[in-house]
């Protein structure tokens, strides 16, 4: 894509048609040998092609890309579709095993869990750019069923902290991160549709999970409950490791903390972090308060359970239509429209919202606008990135994203018990965040393209 190179030039080196490493340069490089300069569009030139954004280099389906989008939809499945189940779990806990704690201090429960499954990436992306996904799948599927395993016999409130919100998401993140990366590797023209039927994953488990939990529970206990969604976590993540498949080769290089940030240096991506920080850090609010909240409204426990499935399902929608739509009109113009939508609807919404009806439209329109900002986030990432580092530079934006998710539901806990139980403020300051995140979307866009109507 032209337009999102004129602000920067790029050096990029052909060697028989392979894709190479793309240098970011605050200058403009000259022509040398085989060396293919971008000219500056501000002065007028035609620039070259970009080969991560050649569409031949890509094969955009075939029967080992589609396998690795279902493998990675079932990574997504029991990964984010678990997390995106935290609204139940601090509901759960502040009624039963851990009553005699507030909220706040619950809520560090699902935020490390957030954190941690997050923060790996980093780690996650320079393990996947040196040996590829299978390390990554193995011992993470070993770590998430095991961390649910040790959940189901927790009784006190470090022992949740380390098996569900350490252990587990730990291993959740190991199988997270390769499963947008290789599908990334397989599709240009159909990226935004292939990466939002793995996103769709996590809806699906965000669904599935919590009806499972809450009926569960009822029947057969708290234990054996966990224990029945880590096998069914187990036999779809044997399935993942047989599937998911980079179509590029590893390249092991040395460690170095730089690689990790240095793109940091670049404006746009450097402004993408900060956008998707700001974004992360509100839109978490509703995922873990919505529940709480609408019972301290008055809504029956029974109706209350379903809101969280209720806004996963909608997020099917929001993690595959804005995707497959973003591939014709641009990923960055479809993330600002939806994320500022998000904001929107929290502070519009959410809200003044006290009654049974605008609780459950919120959920189901909340749960449509943060699913294509949770979709499309890979995607950006991609856009801006070099094929060969693509696997260190979407780990160092989750890792950043990592820390808004650390703080911003307990801030949400802390905000409530010092309003004497009031959500508003908390609810507040969820809305904000997402708005000032949606600005600075637009601002990357604009960085990258200017203010003109094109596809960016």
């Amino acid at each position: 894509m032209a337009e999102s190179a004129t602000q920067f030039g790029y050096s990029i080196k052909s060697s028989k048609g392979s894709l190479q490493d793309m240098e970011l340069h605050n200058s403009r490089p000259s022509k040398e040998g085989s060396d293919i300069a971008l000219e500056d569009a501000d002065r007028g030139k035609k620039s070259s092609p970009n080969p991560w954004m050649d569409s031949a280099a890509f094969p955009d389906g075939g029967a080992k890309a589609w396998l690795t989008v279902a493998g990675a939809s079932s990574c997504l499945f029991v990964s984010f579709g678990w997390v995106n189940c935290v609204g139940v779990f601090q509901e759960y806990y502040q009624r039963n095993q851990l009553k005699q704690y507030t909220a706040s201090d619950i809520a560090w429960i699902p935020a490390l869990q957030i954190f941690f499954m997050l923060f790996g990436g980093s780690f996650a992306g320079k393990v996947f750019d040196d040996y590829g996904p299978a390390p990554l799948l193995a011992v993470g599927t070993f770590l998430h069923v095991f961390g649910l395993m040790m959940t189901s016999i927790s009784k006190e409130y470090y022992q949740f902290l380390l098996s569900q919100a350490v252990c587990s998401a730990i291993g959740a993140s190991l199988v997270f991160y390769p499963a947008f990366t290789c599908v990334s590797t397989w599709f240009f023209k159909k990226r935004g549709a292939a990466l939002g039927l793995v996103a769709a994953g996590s809806s699906l488990g965000g669904v599935i999970f919590p009806i499972m939990v809450v009926n569960l529970i009822p029947e057969v206990g708290f234990g054996w409950a966990i224990r029945i969604c880590a096998f069914l976590i187990l036999a779809l993540l044997i399935f993942a490791n047989l599937t998911v498949r980079s179509r590029i080769t590893p390249t092991k290089r040395p460690f170095r903390l730089l690689d990790f940030v240095r793109p940091l240096k670049e404006p746009s991506f450097s402004l993408l972090a900060g956008a998707i920080f700001f974004f992360y850090w509100g839109m978490f609010i509703p995922f873990t308060f919505i529940v709480v909240e609408a019972r301290s409204h008055g809504m029956s426990q029974s109706l209350a359970d379903y809101l969280v499935p209720i806004l996963n399902g909608a997020s099917i929608l929001g993690r595959t239509l804005p995707n497959a739509f973003a591939d014709k009109a641009g990923h960055f113009n479809i993330m600002i429209i939806m994320s500022s939508f998000t904001s929107i609807l929290i502070l519009a919404l959410w809200l003044p919202a006290t009654g049974n009806a605008p609780t459950i439209v919120f959920a189901a329109l909340f749960g449509v606008a943060s699913g294509a900002g949770i979709g499309l986030t890979p995607a950006l990432c991609a856009q801006i990135s070099p094929i060969k580092e693509i696997g260190v530079r979407t780990g160092t934006v989750f890792s950043i994203s990592a820390f808004a998710a650390l703080t911003g539901s307990p801030i949400g806990g802390q905000i409530i018990a010092d309003s004497q139980g009031s959500f508003r403020n908390a609810i507040l300051f969820g809305g904000v965040s997402c708005g000032i995140g949606s600005a600075l979307f637009a601002i990357t866009r604009i960085t990258l393209a200017g203010v003109k109507m094109v596809k960016i």
